[in-house]
């Protein structure tokens, strides 16, 4: 194992950077090429069915089976021409990734050949089987039909020779077993009750759009040292590995000159990205070594998470030319920094309003406070189940950890909003100006003089405002942003849908509109007072203050999981028509299983490197020094031997005792997992995984990196973080 070490940091340390071929032209010339998009939807598409496909887009509508026909007709002729030989229904199961099964676009000709052939039908839905797939007990194995369907909203692109059609994934009996179904469902409720809010300032609003920026988080590890880690390869983090001497602590790698090797991958993977239609804009060297990010222009959430999951696959396949490994984990190396995916969230309307936007006139800044303080009442009442919404065994590691979002919801505002709040908060009557028969017009002093970015960011704030949107910043790295999108717009939707049933019914009674509309925001205002929070969210001392707000301090992910099934989030589903109770039920299922069996590998990858990998690595070393301590025993006498020996004499004792002791923490692990694994409820089973197995694999890492740090070197077996965390 040492030779394949060595071997391989050799090899690492001998790579170049690859060249990267650029397309001979403009970006513009060659964006969106490998894209079904608008642009050939309208050239190879007849008229009328272009028109009545964009219609159906702008107007959330269903298409006729002829217009289908049609469609398929042409995208079959674009994808051909592109090279395309098969297609595929491209869906989001619930296992946090994508999935295809590829078809060619062959049927049989009658005279024993075949004709390329590619209907309305095969494009809008087809029958993938996909059984095996987590569901949660929806379906039963002998119950296999699951069905897949085109969603029309996100254009259908090529990858290789395969046109990739987005779609949801839905049961026999209509249950949702993805993640794109709920997400159009909360993308469809936010719109529903926000336009109905919307209207009480401009009635010619029709549909209120919502809006992703997510910034991707990443590391890059030489793909020959990545071989090497058998813990990366099977788990995505190194479950042992002491920190290097050097690591992020000059702070030198973050926004520092991006190596060459880097930069050449970077380009390809833009490139990439820009002829798929993804946006991609930013990018820079993040904090940790061998940490980077990329950005793209904001999108709209449905869209914009389609490209992330695009994204996330081809970033692999890029990574790969070049002898690199894309890292997504949200913790790959302990004592630096981990990954995340900080989703910018924010609310527009058809008529080009944003509603996170302050505006220049009293009235523009009432809407942009009657908005924020419902996402503010939402984020109160439902922070725990946004919490839960973020949380996977992959993210525990990161969150609450020194450079992340602690596991508490909170809401970082700025100190000028806050300011503005405080003065609504107070009903401060000379922030209110009487217009005579005209009514109540609002005139907070404060708010008029409100400018984009005018606040500064709270690095510890899970879930600040940032000028003109709300940046989820506990999202993890490898999630698919859907799961935090969902909770967050279904929250929101259900707030502003009770917040215009409040202002209708007292405008029913006669009161004027500007009033009751700064009533029932200062209403919100008040209550959720608790959730503001614009301090070191990584300090004990907000641990307990945010304990005596009421807000949830759960640490447990399998206990936070609960909150889905609570009786108020059941409602919260159910009232916004994206969850039964039978699918929050299946989907709870799953959480907890994927938790148990990501808990489950590690800890079997641990043993096996345990025993099978530090152990005799170990004992190798300690034989050489006892076989040391020997001949200096046969050459000298007692008392010189002793003093030349003595040190070796004390690293064999310490090499005893953290063999002994990760040889019986290990028997305790196994034996920890196999109760564990003897229990029949899923929610059982994580959350003994979580409070028995995972303190274990703790443990035996700490007397493992003591190890390391005594071994010689050359007889070390993996391949350390000096070496993984500095791209060469």
């Amino acid at each position: 194992m040492s030779d394949l070490r060595f071997k391989s940091v050799e090899e690492a340390s001998s790579r170049k950077a690859v060249k990267v071929e650029l397309p001979k032209e403009r970006v513009d010339k060659y964006y969106a090429e490998k894209v079904f998009n608008r642009q050939k939807m309208f050239e190879y598409l007849p008229r009328t069915t272009y028109e009545a496909l964009v219609k159906a887009i702008d107007n959330k509508k269903p298409l006729s089976r002829e217009v289908a026909d049609s469609v398929a007709d042409g995208m079959k002729r674009w994808a051909v021409e592109q090279g395309a030989r098969h297609y595929t229904h491209w869906f989001q199961p619930m296992t946090g990734g994508t999935a295809e099964k590829h078809d060619a676009f062959i049927e049989h000709d009658g005279k024993g050949g075949v004709i390329e052939t590619f209907s309305g039908k095969l494009l809008v839905q087809q029958e993938p089987d996909a059984s095996s797939f987590p569901n949660g007990g929806i379906r039963n194995t002998f119950e296999a039909r699951g069905y897949s369907a085109w969603d029309i909203s996100s254009p259908a692109f090529i990858v290789g020779n395969t046109l990739c059609i987005p779609t949801i994934f839905i049961s026999y009996t209509g249950e949702s077993l993805d993640y794109k179904t709920p997400l159009l469902r909360a993308l469809n409720a936010v719109d529903k009750s926000a336009t109905r809010v919307a209207q009480f300032f401009d009635p010619s609003v029709r549909h209120v759009e919502c809006y992703l920026g997510w910034e991707q988080e990443y590391f890059l590890v030489d793909e020959a040292l990545y071989a090497a880690r058998p813990d990366l390869v099977l788990t995505g983090r190194t479950l042992m590995g002491h920190e290097s001497a050097k690591n992020q602590q000059l702070e030198d790698h973050y926004f520092g000159a991006i190596p060459s090797r880097v930069e050449a991958f970077m380009l390809d993977l833009e490139i990439e990205c820009h002829r798929l239609g993804i946006p991609a804009k930013t990018r820079h060297n993040e904090v940790a070594p061998n940490q980077f990010e990329l950005a793209p222009v904001f999108e709209e959430a449905n869209l914009a998470n389609d490209h992330n999951l695009l994204l996330m696959s081809v970033m692999n396949e890029v990574a790969r030319r070049h002898n690199f490994r894309v890292l997504l984990h949200e913790k790959p190396f302990a004592g630096i920094n981990g990954s995340g995916k900080h989703n910018n969230w924010s609310l527009g309307t058809d008529t080009g309003k944003q509603l996170f936007s302050p505006g220049k006139t009293p009235e523009d800044n009432l809407e942009f406070i009657v908005f924020v303080s419902n996402v503010m009442a939402a984020v109160h009442k439902d922070n725990a189940l946004l919490k839960a919404s973020i949380m996977t065994a992959t993210n525990a590691h990161r969150l609450g950890a020194n450079e992340a979002p602690p596991a508490i919801i909170s809401m970082f505002l700025g100190s000028q909003l806050n300011q503005i709040l405080d003065s609504i908060e107070k009903n401060e009557t000379d922030s209110i100006i009487l217009g005579g028969k005209e009514g109540m017009r609002l005139d907070v002093s404060q708010i008029p003089d409100l400018l984009i970015d005018n606040t500064d960011r709270n690095r510890t704030s899970p879930f600040a405002f940032t000028g003109n949107r709300f940046e989820y910043r506990a999202v993890g790295s490898s999630a698919n942003c859907a799961s935090a999108l969902i909770a967050l717009n279904a929250a929101v939707a259900v707030e502003l849908s009770e917040f215009a049933d409040r202002v209708e019914k007292r405008l029913e009674n006669g009161e004027n509109l500007e009033r009751v509309l700064f009533d029932e925001a200062r209403a919100n205002i008040i209550k959720s007072r608790a959730i503001q929070f614009d301090g070191n969210g990584y300090s004990d001392e907000w641990k307990k203050e945010a304990a005596r707000r009421g807000l949830d301090t759960e640490s447990s992910a399998p206990l936070m999981f609960d909150k889905y099934l609570s009786p108020s989030s059941v409602e919260m589903f159910k009232k916004s028509g994206i969850f039964t109770e039978k699918e929050l039920e299946a989907r709870n299922e799953v959480k907890w299983d994927m938790y148990s069996k990501k808990l489950q590998i590690e800890s079997r990858v641990l043993g096996d490197l345990a025993i099978n990998h530090i152990i005799p690595a170990a004992v190798t070393y300690q034989r050489l020094l006892l076989d040391n301590v020997y001949k200096i025993k046969q050459l000298f006498d007692d008392g010189t031997a002793r003093k030349i020996g003595g040190q070796d004499l004390v690293s064999i004792e310490n090499i005893a005792y953290h063999m002994s002791e990760i040889k019986a923490l290990v028997e305790r692990m196994i034996s920890a997992r196999h109760v564990a694994n003897r229990m029949q409820s899923e929610r059982e089973k994580a959350i003994s995984y979580h409070d028995c197995v995972a303190p274990l694999l703790e443990e035996i890492r700490t007397h493992i990196d003591a190890l390391e740090l005594m071994v010689d070197n050359e007889i070390w077996p993996l391949p350390k973080y000096r070496e993984l965390l500095f791209i060469r």
